[in-house]
C-alpha cells in the first residue's frame, strides 16, 4: 500500500506542469475565467488526493520501518541469546547494545525509504523526461546532460560516507561500552576518587565519536553542496535554453512554463538523491554489522537427533575430557571421573586449575574440545540444550539479580510458581526472617543487580530461587567464599538444605565448608591430583593436607591479629 501510494502521488506530481501548460496554451486565450477555475477545481482534487496520498505514504511507511526494525531486533536477541558463554567473554555489553538499538534504527529507515525512493526517483527522472522530449528533444537533452554527472556524485560519495559510517558505529559501541562500565563500576570510582580519570576516559571516547561525525557531515557537506550546484544548474539550463527556443517560436508560452515547472519535478527526486546519500551508507554500515553478528552462529547448539529428558538421577561420567580456549590455552587435559548419583564432591585447588570449567561444561555452557560427558549414560551432545539445563542448577560466589523485586527474582526459577510455592522456597532457603524485617516483604525492590541487599542475602535469595527449581544436578561456585563467617554459616545451612538428595559438585574455597563432602577431588593444571573424603586425604599427607594446613594457618593468624 506505501509504495503504490507513493507510485500515485509521484505520477499526480507530474500531472501539475502538463494542466498549467493547458491552461496557459488552450484555456486562457479564450478569455473564459469560468474554465480556469474548473481546471484550478480539478487541480485542488487532485492535491487532495496527493495529500492523502502522503500521509499513507509517511505513516504507513514509518510504521512498516518499526516493524521491521523490531523482527531484526527479536532476531538478533534470540540470537545473542542462544550464543556460548566463550562468545560473551570476547564482547563487550555496550557494543552488543549499540548493535540492538542504534545500527537497527538506521537499517529499518534505509528497508522502507531506499525501495521506495529509489524506484520513484527513477520513475519521476523518466516521467519528466519523456514529458520533456514531447515538448522539445534538445532542451530535454540539455536539460538532462547535468544527470550523469550527479550519478557519479552519488556513487562516489556513497562508497566514502559507507566507510565513515561503519567507523562511527565501531566508535558508538566502544562509546556506549565506556557509559555501561563507568556507570556500572561508580561504587568502585568513587571509592578510589578516580572521578577525574573516568571523566578523562570518557573525554577521549566521546572526542573518537565526535571525530568520526564531523569527517562523515564534512563528506556529506561536499556531496550536498555539489548535488545543489548541479541541480541549480539544470533549472539555469531550462531556463536559457527554455528562452531561447520560445523567442525562436520553437515553443509556445504555456509550454515554457510547463517545462520549467517539469525541470523542477525532475529535480526534485535528485534533491532527495541528497538524503539518502545521508542515510543509505548508515543503513548499508548498519545493516553489515548485523549480518556479520547474525553470521556468528552459536558454537554449542542441539544437535539433529538430541532428545529432551524429563528427569535425571545425576550420575555423572567424565571420560577422557579436555577443553581449551579460542587462544588454544589449554585448561583441561584428558580428565576422566566419575560421580555416583546423589554425591557431594567438592573440587579443590589452585585458581587456575580448572575447577569451574570442569562444572561449566556440564551444563554445555563451554563445549568440551575432547572427550565426552555422560548423564547417567546419555552423552549430555544427546540431549536438548533446554532440558539439560533444566535439570541443572548453579549457584555462584557473584550472584546476579534482575532489576525488580525480591519475589520476581526468586519466581525466576520457576516463571509460573505459585504464592505457596515462593513461600516455601524462601523458608527453606532461611530467607524467611529477612524477608519479615523488610516493609515490604516480597515486594522489595532489590535496586541494579541487587545492590539494596547484602551479600548473604543476595545469596540466600539465588538460592530460593534454586530451591523452586528444584534441579536433580546442582553445581555450588565457591557460593560463601565472599561471605562472613556468621553470614557463611547460615548460607551453609541453606546449601545443605538444597542439596539433599540431589548430585551436588561443589567449587570449593574455604575446605573448612567441605568436610562433609562425600568425596573431595584435588585439581592442579596437571589435572586430578588425588581424591577421597577429608579424612583420607589428611591421613596421605599429599596435596589437599598441603592445602588445608596452609589454609588453617592463615585462618588462625587473622583471627590471633582479629
Amino acid at each position: 500500500m506505501d509504495f503504490c501510494c507513493a507510485i500515485l502521488a509521484g505520477i499526480l506530481e507530474l500531472a501539475f506542469p502538463i494542466a498549467v501548460n493547458q491552461v496557459i496554451d488552450r484555456i486562457m486565450p479564450q478569455n473564459n475565467f469560468r474554465y480556469v477555475l474548473l481546471a484550478s477545481l480539478g487541480l485542488l482534487i487532485f492535491y487532495m488526493i496527493n495529500t492523502v496520498l502522503q500521509y499513507i505514504v509517511v505513516y504507513f511507511g514509518h510504521v512498516l520501518g518499526v516493524n521491521i526494525e523490531t523482527d531484526m531486533r527479536n532476531e538478533l536477541f534470540n540470537h545473542l541469546q542462544h550464543q556460548s558463554f566463550e562468545y560473551y567473554d570476547n564482547r563487550k555489553t555496550g557494543k552488543l547494545i549499540s548493535r540492538l538499538t542504534t545500527d537497527l534504527f538506521e537499517i529499518s529507515e534505509v528497508a522502507h525509504h531506499g525501495p521506495e525512493d529509489v524506484f520513484i526517483t527513477i520513475m519521476t527522472l523518466v516521467g519528466a523526461f519523456l514529458l520533456m522530449l514531447q515538448m522539445h528533444v534538445q532542451l530535454a537533452f540539455a536539460t538532462f546532460s547535468m544527470v550523469p554527472l550527479i550519478m557519479f556524485a552519488l556513487v562516489f560519495f556513497n562508497q566514502k560516507m559507507t566507510k565513515v559510517n561503519t567507523t562511527i558505529y565501531e566508535n558508538l559501541g566502544n562509546f556506549n561500552a565506556g557509559v555501561e562500565a563507568a556507570v556500572g563500576g561508580i561504587r568502585v570510582t568513587q571509592s578510589f576518587a578516580n572521578e577525574p580519570f573516568e571523566k578523562d576516559r570518557f573525554r577521549l571516547l566521546s572526542e573518537g565519536y565526535r571525530q568520526a561525525k564531523i569527517i562523515f557531515y564534512k563528506m556529506m557537506a561536499v556531496s550536498s553542496s555539489y548535488n545543489y550546484f548541479m541541480i541549480r544548474l539544470i533549472n539555469l539550463f531550462a531556463l536559457i535554453f527554455g528562452a531561447y527556443y520560445t523567442i525562436k517560436g520553437e515553443l509556445t508560452y504555456g509550454q515554457f512554463v510547463g517545462f520549467i515547472l517539469l525541470s523542477n519535478v525532475f529535480v526534485r527526486p535528485i534533491e532527495k538523491v541528497n538524503t539518502m546519500i545521508e542515510s543509505y551508507p548508515k543503513g548499508i554500515a548498519g545493516f553489515k554489522r548485523l549480518t556479520e553478528e547474525l553470521d556468528k552462529k552459536p558454537t554449542i547448539v542441539d544437535a539433529p537427533n538430541a532428545v529432551a529428558v524429563d528427569h535425571l538421577k545425576g550420575e555423572i561420567v567424565y571420560e577422557d575430557v579436555s577443553f581449551a580456549y579460542e587462544d588454544h590455552t589449554k585448561v583441561l587435559n584428558h580428565l576422566s571421573l566419575k560421580i555416583r548419583a546423589g554425591e557431594t564432591i567438592a573440587f579443590v585447588g589452585q585458581s587456575g586449575s580448572g575447577k569451574t570449567t570442569l562444572c561449566n561444561l556440564l551444563p554445555r555452557f563451554y563445549e568440551a574440545t575432547g572427550g565426552k560427558i555422560t548423564i547417567d549414560g546419555m552423552n549430555i551432545k544427546e540431549m536438548t540444550l533446554s532440558s539439560l539445563r533444566h535439570q541443572i542448577g548453579t549457584v555462584q560466589q557473584d550472584v546476579f539479580l534482575f532489576p525488580g523485586t525480591i519475589r520476581e527474582n526468586i519466581a525466576y526459577g520457576k516463571l509460573d510458581a505459585t504464592e505457596a510455592e515462593i513461600v516455601q522456597a524462601v523458608k527453606l532457603a532461611h530467607l524467611e526472617n529477612v524477608i519479615n524485617q523488610m516493609e515490604a516483604g516480597l515486594d522489595t525492590v532489590v535496586g541494579e543487580r541487587g545492590v539494596k541487599l547484602s551479600g548473604g542475602q543476595k545469596q540466600r535469595v539465588a538460592i530460593a530461587r534454586m530451591f523452586l527449581k528444584n534441579p536433580p544436578i546442582l553445581i555450588l561456585d565457591e557460593a560463601t567464599s565472599a561471605l562472613d563467617t556468621e553470614t557463611e554459616t547460615v548460607i551453609q545451612e541453606s546449601l545443605h538444605s538444597l542439596a539433599q538428595g540431589r548430585t551436588t559438585l561443589i567449587i570449593a574455597h574455604r575446605l573448612a565448608t567441605i568436610k562433609h563432602a562425600t568425596r573431595i577431588v584435588v585439581m592442579s593444571d596437571q589435572g586430578i591430583l588425588e581424591e577421597g573424603t577429608h579424612a583420607s586425604l589428611m591421613a596421605k599427607h599429599g596435596a589437599y593436607r598441603k592445602l588445608y594446613d596452609a589454609q588453617f594457618h592463615e585462618e588462625n593468624t587473622e583471627s590471633f591479629l582479629d
